[in-house]
C-alpha cells in the first residue's frame, strides 16, 4: 500500500458519502468510541497486536444484534479505486454484524488497501482456494427499485471506515 493508494481509497469513500478516519492501533478504542452509536456489537478482529475494546460485545445474541445501532467488523482488504471493503466470511457468520445495524464501521489495516480489482482478485483467489468467501461492500446499502433512492434497504444506512496505520 502506498500513500497514493490510501489517498485514492479515501477519495473513493468520499464519493460514496462514506466517512473515514485514520488512526493508530493504540488509539483504535478512542476512535471507535467517536464514530459509533450505542448499542454497539462487533466481530472479533483477526489482526495481530490489536483488538476491539471490551465495551464492544463480540458475541451478541440475535436480540442484541437486532437492537444494535452500530456493527463493527474487520475488513481484511479494501479496494482503493472503488472505496470497497471486503469482509471475509467466518464459520459463525460474524459478517452479519456488518448487515443488520444501521451503521457499519469497518476496520481495515492501511497495509490491506489494494489499488484496484486486479490486486483484489489475486487475494480473493487465495481465499476462495481455501474454501472461504467474502462480502464486497461498496458504500451504504441502497436501492432505487421503487423510484427514489432508499438507503438501508438491505444493509447499513451509513458506513464509516477506520484505517489503522
Amino acid at each position: 500500500m502506498t500513500t497514493a493508494t490510501l489517498s485514492t481509497f479515501e477519495r473513493s469513500l468520499g464519493r460514496l458519502d462514506v466517512e473515514s478516519t485514520r488512526t493508530s492501533a493504540d488509539e483504535l478504542g478512542e476512535t471507535l468510541a467517536s464514530v459509533t452509536l450505542d448499542p454497539v456489537v462487533g466481530a472479533p478482529l483477526p489482526f495481530e497486536n490489536y483488538s476491539l475494546p471490551d465495551w464492544i460485545r463480540t458475541d451478541p445474541t440475535p436480540a442484541e444484534l437486532e437492537q444494535a445501532k452500530t456493527g463493527v467488523t474487520a475488513a481484511e482488504m479494501a479496494v482503493a479505486d472503488y472505496g470497497s471493503v471486503v469482509i471475509r466470511a467466518t464459520p459463525d457468520a460474524t459478517e452479519q454484524v456488518s448487515l443488520f445495524p444501521d451503521v457499519h464501521v469497518a476496520v481495515v489495516r492501511a497495509a490491506d488497501v489494494v489499488p484496484g480489482m486486479p490486486e483484489a482478485f489475486e487475494r480473493l483467489a487465495e481465499w476462495t482456494a481455501e474454501g472461504d468467501s467474502a462480502i464486497v461492500a461498496t458504500g451504504p446499502s441502497a436501492t432505487a427499485d421503487m423510484g427514489a433512492l432508499v438507503k438501508g434497504a438491505h444493509g447499513p444506512k451509513e458506513v464509516h471506515v477506520v484505517v489503522v496505520e
